[in-house]
């Protein structure tokens, strides 16, 4: 038996980040998937970081290896097989902090989604409806809700899924531009009940080949896009969950997507909605206007802002640790989900608060999370 690495082609966006960052050009592709050619992977893990979906991050024991021929057919990964005799255990290796966190699931209550309807060598057309900018002029980021219709097209997908977009052109190297993958902001029917459109909350990047092609968009304006993807960072169909939601800028986009849907067919949800979310400043977070319109009994607003003049530094993880009273019984509720979506570098310090939280709570954080993990109550999609 072997160990063989795999690339999960559900959930890969095609971006190639990985065949990039492969040193021995173990990793190729043909118009469906991205697979790796098992006679050359050293499994040495220059591929895992890159991915932004972690679908390179699946393993295999198999006798005979997958040819390359048989990976680029695959729409899912075939079941793993056990070995016809147990082998000896090996000792436990001692934790790696550094290590790939466990596979998450989706919540067991939410809807099953459709995953890669649109590959990236079949896209679908959409057309622009509208390119707003959500950050005041002056501010020092450019972030933009970019609303896509499908001219009735049926493009099903469900709030926290994204979708993959290859900017047109190739780079120096004659190659398409690397896909850039991006969380849809609105719910599953739309922009508006029955609209059969999406949202998309994109942020402008100098330099930034896909985001400033979208952000550049105007109404009535074409662009192809693949998926959707994503079939674990999903909201549970159930009145009775309870969702902590932390985010950073556009980390903001599934959030909004989940509040609406609930806004739209969960009824009273009194206490069970809250919101953490950090940016420069009023002006650099996007939604700060119609947050302010949904009432604090339904969803429970906690900004964080780092740039405020004559004001110290405060980011999502001192909202968090200044709300600790008020979490800490949620910790004990089965029915409570936690999310985290935004910039990387947000994680270390959120990690930390929410440890303070499950103290506080007479809770080892570590053995919560895990336990909340194999539950599908908690997700983290940072970037």
């Amino acid at each position: 038996m072997i160990r063989q690495h795999l690339i999960d082609p559900e959930i890969c966006i095609r971006c190639h980040a990985c065949e990039e960052a492969c040193p021995r050009d173990a990793i190729t592709h043909n118009d469906d998937n991205v697979v790796v050619d098992a006679s050359i992977c050293d499994g040495t893990g220059d591929c895992l970081g890159p991915c932004p979906t972690g679908a390179i991050d699946n393993w295999r024991m198999v006798s005979e290896p997958y040819t390359l021929e048989a990976q680029f057919e695959w729409m899912e990964l075939p079941e793993e097989t056990a070995p016809e005799s147990e082998p000896e255990p090996e000792p436990a290796p001692a934790p790696d902090p550094d290590a790939p966190r466990p596979r998450e699931v989706a919540p067991a209550s939410a809807a099953r989604p459709v995953v890669g309807l649109y590959p990236p060598s079949r896209p679908i057309e959409a057309v622009v409806q509208g390119n707003y900018r959500l950050t005041a002029a002056g501010a020092d980021t450019d972030i933009r809700h970019i609303v896509l219709g499908f001219e009735g097209a049926d493009f099903p997908f469900l709030e926290g899924q994204s979708v993959g977009i290859n900017p047109p052109g190739t780079n120096d190297k004659g190659r398409p531009h690397v896909a850039r993958r991006y969380t849809i902001s609105c719910p599953r029917d739309g922009e508006r009940p029955g609209a059969g459109n999406i949202s998309l909350t994109i942020r402008r990047i100098p330099g930034g080949i896909c985001s400033n092609y979208m952000c550049d968009l105007a109404r009535g304006d074409r662009v192809k896009l693949h998926g959707p993807y994503g079939k674990t960072f999903l909201m549970p169909d159930d009145s009775a969950a309870r969702l902590i939601m932390i985010c950073t800028g556009t980390g903001a986009a599934p959030f909004r997507a989940f509040t609406m849907r609930h806004q739209r067919v969960m009824g009273d949800l009194t206490g069970r909605l809250h919101l953490f979310f950090g940016a420069r400043s009023p002006e650099a977070l996007p939604y700060h206007g119609p947050l302010q319109k949904v009432p604090e009994s339904f969803l429970a607003k906690h900004f964080a802002f780092s740039r405020i003049p004559g004001q110290p530094k405060r980011h999502v993880q001192d909202a968090l640790s200044e709300a600790a009273e008020k979490l800490a019984p949620m910790l004990h509720d089965a029915n409570t989900y936690i999310y985290l979506c935004g910039l990387r570098a947000m994680e270390p310090g959120v990690e930390e608060a929410l440890g303070e939280v499950a103290a506080r709570a007479g809770l080892d954080w570590p053995a919560l999370r895990a336990r909340m993990l194999a539950q599908g109550r908690y997700h983290v999609d940072t970037y």
